[in-house]
């Protein structure tokens, strides 16, 4: 089974209420397994239009990373994103290997 992945483009525009969503996403990531493979750090947009903050985040499966994001706890977390930020966030089915 290929594992997926988030993939998010972020600009934060308010830091106080999206610090309580980033640790309400990072709890929703630990039960669901994921692994966090970039966050932040350095990038070049080399085309399109970009945000200055870029993750990747890894699951098993495509059905672990849906439920992640549908799941009570990331909603929650969720909430709080909202006002605080501009996201573009789209998963994607792995590759197979």
């Amino acid at each position: 089974m290929p594992k997926a992945y988030w993939i998010a483009h972020v600009t934060v525009t308010n830091p106080d209420p999206y610090k309580l969503y980033a640790e309400g996403a990072t709890e929703a990531f630990k039960t669901f397994g994921a692994r966090v493979l970039a966050r932040g750090g350095a990038c070049e947009q080399m085309e399109g239009d970009g945000h200055p903050r870029n993750v990747v985040i890894e699951f098993d499966s495509m059905e672990a990373a849906l439920g992640c994001y549908n799941s009570p706890e990331y909603q929650a977390a969720k909430a709080h994103r909202e006002g605080a930020g501009l996201a573009n966030i789209v998963i994607v089915e792995g590759a197979p290997g």
